[in-house]
Order: C-alpha cells, then structure tokens, then sequence
C-alpha cells in the first residue's frame, strides 16, 4: 500500500503526460483525479493500520553505500506523516476534481494534469521519507513542480517571471536545508530520522552546532512556507491557474516547512534559541502580510498575503513549542483556504476571467452555491465561533498567552486585520450592486457540478472540522484527539496540556469572539451599508499607496539584488564570454582557417609543380640518411 500510495499519481503523471493528447478529455481528467482518489483511500486505510499497530517502517532498498554513510530508500509512515498524506491526497483530490470544470476549455488540459500528478507525488515522497535526503528529493521536486504549473501559461511572459521567481527564491532556502542536511551527517553521522533523534536526546555535540543545523533547517522551511524574507513569491504564485493556487497554499508546498519543523521537534526543543527565531520570524510574517492583504483589490493577491499571514501564525505556534496546534492550524488552514481559492476561482470564471473585487459586486445572488460555500470559508479564517478556524487559532492564541501576554497581544492584533480585510473582499464582492460589463453580467452563471461539488465538501470540512482538536476544557473524551493522536509518536513527542486555567482560557476565548463579532459587524457597515468601496489606485493617499505597493520590497529586492545580478551578468558576458572565451575559440578557428588560405595555394593543380615537390621531398629524405 506504502508503494502504491506514491506511485498512483506518478502512474497518472506518466499517463497523462504520454499519451494525453490523443485521449478524450474526460479520460484525462479520470486518470488525473483516479490516481490521486486510489492514494487516498489507501491512505485511509493505513491510516486505521497505524491507528491500530503504530507505525510502519518500510525500506525498499539500500540506495548509497560509501563508507560510513548508509543511506536506505525507505519510507516512514506513522502518525505524523499518515496525517499529512490524507490531507495532501484528500484536499488533493477535490482540487483534481475541481480542474476538471475549470480548465475544460484549455488547450494544456493534459499537461495540467500531468503536472498536478506529479506535484502530488512529490509532496507524498517529501512526507513519507524515512530520512531527510528522500525529504530533501521530494522538496526539490515540490520546488520543480510549482515551477511548471506558476508559470502554465508560459506564452505570458509575466508568468514566466513568477514562475522563474518561485524556482529560485525557493533555491535560496533549498540551499539552508542542504547544507543543514551535510552538517547534521557531519554531527551525527546519520540523516535517519530515528537515529538523529537519539544522537541529539543523547547530548553528545555542541549546542552551538545543533543550533545552526536547526536554523539551516528553518532557512530551507522559510523558503518553501514563505516567511519573510522569502515570502515574495508566494503571492507572484497567483500566476498560475487558481487550482495551482489552491493547491500550493493550502494542501501541499506551502505545508512543507511546517511538517519539516514539527517532524525535526527533537532538535528544536533542544535548541531554544532556533524557537525564538522561528517565533518572532512567524509573528513579524503574520503581520507584516495582514497588512499589505488590507490593500490588495485583486482577489486571489488577498488570499495569497492571507495565506502568508496564516502561515506565520503557524510558525508563532511552533515558535513557543505548540506544535500539535501548529499541525491543527495546518489542517484547518487547508480546508477553508482550498475553500476559499477555489471559490475565487468560480467567482473569476463566472466574470469571464475579472480578478478585481472592484469590478464585481451583486454576486450572491447570481452565484448561490459560490457564495454560501464563500462565506463559509470567510467565517472559518476569521476565527467566527464553532468554525473551524475558531478552534485552531483560538489554540494558537492561548499557547502563545502563556508564553508571553505581549506576544499574545500582537498576534490578535494579525488576527483582527485578518478579519478586516478578508470580510472587506467578501463584501464588496459579492454584496451590494454589480459593478462589472454589461457583457459579463449577461454571461454571469454558476459554476458546473464538477467545480461546486468540491467547493460543497470543503465547506462542511471548514465548518466542522474543529472538531478533530476541540479545546481540553470541553472534556477529555471529546477534546485535543489530533494532540493524542500525535503524542503517540516518540520523536516527535508534542507538547503538554496549557498552564492557562480554565477562567483564563474563557476570557481569551471571549476577546477573541468580541473582536470577530465587532470586526463583522463594523465591516459589514463600512462595505455594505455604507457601500464604502476601494477607491482606483491613482487616488489612493500615500499611506494606502505604500501598503497597497506591498511597502516595495519586491522594487527593493530588485534594486539590490536583482539589477546588480544583471549588470554583473552583463559584465561577464560581454567581458569574459564574448572577449575571452569566444575570443580563444574564434581565434583558433581564425588561425586554422589563414593557415589553411596559405596552404591551399599549395593543392594547385600544376602537374609539373607536383613532380617538383616530390623531387624536392627525395632530396630531403635522402639528405637526413647521408648526412
């Protein structure tokens, strides 16, 4: 089943990506979300195994054998990664599903799928390894993944751009995580997971050293979960079809990072100085995103900087050692926002390709299904009671309330720009009076089965899934089942119940369901009653401007390390390649070429000058035997 599982999509890649041209497209879309279907029903299966018997090691053979390193091709499925594979597969699933509607008329329809097989593998061969070197393949094939579908459309040169930013923003971070994989060997001489959490619980090496492999490690989880300062192309990621968006923000890359810290707990709990700079790295994220999200008008921008944000807000949770309540924030995380860009994407279908909220308006009733489904989705990231996002940060909050009340105090702060800007999208989107073409309001529909019956399941996961970690004052039978259900695992043992009395967690709890209610209500009169829309760029004031420009890191990056790059390539290419390099070539090919023009003159055709050369050539040789 272990083998199965990862090989279904990589079948379903192999398959597509042959032969999909000459098969119907429906066929295509069988085999695409089939593949990715079987995955999750024998995940669910093992999922039971490992409920029932603990967890399964599986080696499938020796793969590098130099000295002393021994490095087996093996997989490790146990509470932690089985969790993980049913939300890649099971999320994964709807999301092939959904394309099937969205990317009908497409010309790469099977290519698309092709790629999106391929990106589900990956992931799956990143959490199943039993080592980090299989991790380490499995990431780099994530990174080459979302490489090929940001920049799907690759005619658009703009794309191109993203998609190139993505690769290599995220080689930035690649290149932390290797080099914390070769000094963690050098440390421990292994890279097994089980054998370098018994070195590091044994104390035997220096704190400084696990303290730069555990920060290594989080340069690498920085890149691929897009904290500050390589968040930047997590929102260019928009480039790609909005089934792309929802795959990488919610169920697959963007989630590495977090499942890196949280399977490596071992070595962080040992180094207390990484944790705090994963805690404040994820706090200045959560923030920082928030705010450029209030000023964003394109409506899968907001949901991007939300989802950096959110993401940040994961690391916060990590960073004070809450990691089973990171994990849960992970699985909420990806069932409301799945929701959420899939229902932009509906919403941009129905407008004939319009992604600017400003230009919408009047939705809810035209598209029943997408808003109901959309609101959903809303409620949930804002933390609105009894839905799923509630439970999750609410357990964030007081995790973090017990770690310091400051820190508690800015990261409800995120929380409330949160709410503001996610209840503003929702608003002017689908409330008030149509704002688009006349052409685009005739056209106006809801989305076919095949794109709505995801949005449908998605929205019951966002508002029921709280469930699965309801808060420990609810009773022990029925609360924290996921902060059991990974405290059964040894290395990545998590955290004990909060300190916080029960009074305590009621009255964060409460001030946190003021603010949403009082956050909904103010939102739904500025933006609805009041009709208070975003105003056009050229007239916003130069405070909206600047956060609305997303305060310019992207023209900062460009300024520093962009353009210098350029102009040093530039450099080199007209000085070493073009004068030196093709200098030396040419040059050869020159002189062979002159020697030649003289020598030819000696093939001329003259029978009597032939006879002289060889008359003249006896003498030679005649003269080097006598003398």
């Amino acid at each position: 089943m272990i083998l199965l599982i990862i090989l279904l999509p990589l079948i379903g890649f192999a398959l597509n990506g042959i032969m999909g041209n000459k098969l119907p497209k429906s066929i295509v879309g069988i085999i695409g979300s089939g593949a990715v279907l079987g995955s999750f029903i024998l995940t669910c299966i093992l999922f039971n195994q490992v409920a029932n018997t603990g967890a399964i090691e599986y080696s499938l053979f020796q793969w590098i054998s130099i000295g002393n390193m021994q490095i087996e091709f093996s997989f490790l499925v146990d509470q932690l990664s089985v969790w993980m594979m049913t939300i890649i597969t099971g999320i994964g699933f709807l999301i092939h599903v959904y394309s099937i509607g969205y990317m009908h008329d497409d010309e790469g329809f099977s290519r698309f799928f092709a790629y999106l097989n391929l990106f589900i593998f990956s992931m799956l061969l990143l959490v199943m390894g039993s080592n980090y070197l299989i991790l380490f393949i499995g990431w780099e094939g994530v990174g080459l993944c979302s490489y090929l579908l940001i920049g799907f459309w690759y005619k658009n040169v703009a794309y191109g751009h993203a998609a190139r930013k993505a690769f290599i923003m995220n080689r930035i971070g690649d290149l932390g995580l290797l080099l914390g994989i070769f000094l963690m060997f050098d440390t421990f001489g292994t890279i097994q997971y089980k054998e370098v959490f018994e070195f590091a619980s044994s104390g035997s090496y220096s704190t400084e050293r696990l303290t730069l492999i555990t920060l290594l490690l989080f340069v690498g989880a920085m890149g691929k979960s897009a904290q500050i300062p390589l968040y930047t192309w997590l929102p260019d990621a928009m480039a790609g079809p909005t089934p792309v968006s929802a795959l990488i923000h919610a169920a697959t890359m963007v989630t590495a990072g977090i499942y890196l810290i949280v399977r490596s707990k071992v070595l962080y709990t040992l180094s207390p100085t990484t944790l705090d700079v994963v805690l404040y790295v994820g706090l200045a994220t959560s923030l920082f995103a928030a705010f450029i999200g209030l000023r964003q008008n394109d409506i899968k921008k907001v949901l991007a900087y939300s989802t950096v944000s959110q993401l940040g807000l994961m690391f916060v949770a990590l960073g004070v050692g809450a990691y089973s309540s990171g994990m849960f924030h992970v699985t909420t995380h990806a069932f409301f926002k799945a929701l959420l860009f899939l229902g932009a994407g509906s919403v941009i279908h129905a407008m004939s390709g319009e992604q600017d909220i400003r230009k919408m308006g009047g939705l809810k009733g035209t598209l029943k299904i997408t808003h109901i489904t959309f609101l959903i989705g809303t409620l949930a990231i804002i933390g609105f009671p009894l839905f799923s996002g509630f439970f999750s940060k609410d357990e964030i909050l007081a995790k973090v309330f017990e770690h310091s009340p400051i820190l508690w105090a800015v990261a409800l702060f995120s929380s409330f720009i949160t709410g503001v800007y996610m209840l503003r999208m929702y608003f002017v989107t689908f409330w008030g009076s149509f704002r688009g073409t006349e052409d685009q309001k005739h056209h106006l529909h809801e989305s076919p089965i095949s794109m709505t019956f995801p949005l449908m399941v998605l929205a019951v996961l966002s508002l029921v899934g709280g469930i699965i970690n309801l808060p420990h004052l609810m009773g022990h039978s029925v609360s924290e089942k996921l902060h059991h259900w990974l405290s059964q695992i040894k290395d990545v043992a998590v955290e004990h119940h909060a300190a916080l009395s029960v009074d305590m967690e009621l009255m964060l709890m409460g001030i946190a369901i003021v603010m949403v209610l009082c956050t909904l209500v103010a939102c739904y009169i500025i933006y609805n009653k009041k009709e208070n829309l975003p105003v056009e760029d050229y007239k916003q004031n130069s405070l909206a401007s600047f956060i609305g420009n997303k305060f310019y890191v992207d023209e900062l990056y460009h300024r520093i390390f962009v353009r210098p790059t350029e102009i040093a390539s530039n450099l080199f290419y007209k000085i070493i390649d073009v004068s030196i390099i093709d200098g030396i070539v040419n040059g050869i090919g020159n002189i062979a070429v002159n020697v030649s023009k003289v020598i030819r003159f000696i093939q001329n055709g003259n029978i009597e000058f032939y006879f002289l050369a060889m008359v003249l050539a006896i003498v030679v040789i005649l003269s080097r035997f006598i003398f």
